[in-house]
């Protein structure tokens, strides 16, 4: 038994420790940009990852010493800001832009892959400073399970795409679209919320409420949005020059639908699950 613990225990170490040597690589890359390369405007990256641990302490700091001030419960709380301002920021880049211009020239190749829209660096450099917070704040707490955890695999990912296009200012708009999603995660970091405060009543109107808020944007902000960015890519592949852009986009969108679908079903199994102990519930009622 001792044995087996101490087998596991170096398992998990090994995994945080490759986890953190890619964080660590990852940090040196981008203070290599900023400080060398005079790439100023990826301070963004630093002042996300700050806004977003200052926003861990502070909810740590005045949450009761209960289970609010559990660690997977701040992690939660943080997620859902970054999920606001996230949303917001897309919101406000593409009516910005929509007013501007129109939806005409919005998602043409050359814009989508060359330009960038007002204000979509910088958001996309806020959001990625968040994913470097969370990897580590999941490493630090141990927030995660598996051998391979798929959360730690995403933000991995998701920080290479998101660095190599601010390091080569392409494809900005493209991921500035693929955080559509977020709007999904306001819902989804919401029930975590709820759940964690103790509110699990499936009977309750406003869990009832919460799940048509989840499903909704689930299919339109994270499903059909990917599908659409996937298809546009396909399609305009012909567009694209040798380099590894096309790849990588490809690669990262199917990443992402590969995660929605997993989403899914963990989606459905809770939904089930709520439904088959609310029905229990009502039975013992009546008995």
């Amino acid at each position: 038994m001792a044995k087996k613990e101490m087998e596991e225990g170096g398992k998990r170490n090994a995994i945080e420790l490759f986890f953190l040597t890619t964080l660590i690589l990852w940090l040196a890359s981008v203070s290599f940009q900023i400080i060398l390369t005079h790439q100023t405007r990826l301070l963004y990256i630093i002042a996300g990852s700050f806004f977003y641990q200052t926003s861990n302490s502070l909810i740590r700091y005045f949450s009761p010493k209960s289970s609010l001030s559990d660690p997977l419960f701040v992690n939660t709380a943080v997620s859902l800001i970054h999920s606001l301002v996230t949303s917001s920021s897309v919101i406000f880049i593409l009516s910005k832009q929509w007013l501007n211009n129109g939806l005409s020239g919005m998602f043409d190749h050359s814009q989508l892959v060359e330009g960038t829209w007002s204000w979509a660096f910088e958001a996309l450099c806020f959001s990625c400073g968040y994913f470097a917070y969370d990897q580590w704040d999941m490493l630090h707490y141990r927030l995660y399970s598996g051998w391979i955890p798929s959360i730690l695999l995403h933000h991995l990912v998701l920080l290479i795409c998101f660095t190599l296009a601010l390091y080569r200012n392409i494809t900005i708009n493209y991921l500035i679209l693929t955080l559509i999603c977020e709007l999904h995660s306001i819902f989804l970091h919401v029930r975590k919320v709820r759940r964690m405060a103790g509110i699990r009543d499936a009977r309750s109107v406003i869990v009832k409420l919460e799940w048509c808020l989840n499903w909704t944007p689930f299919f339109v902000a994270r499903c059909v949005s990917h599908v659409l960015i996937t298809a546009k890519l396909i399609k305009d592949a012909h567009k694209f020059g040798k380099g590894v852009e096309l790849p990588l986009a490809l690669f990262g969108m199917a990443g992402m639908n590969i995660l929605n679908i997993g989403l899914g079903m963990d989606f459905l199994k809770a939904f089930k699950r709520e439904r088959k102990s609310q029905h229990a519930n009502h039975r013992q009622h009546h008995e």
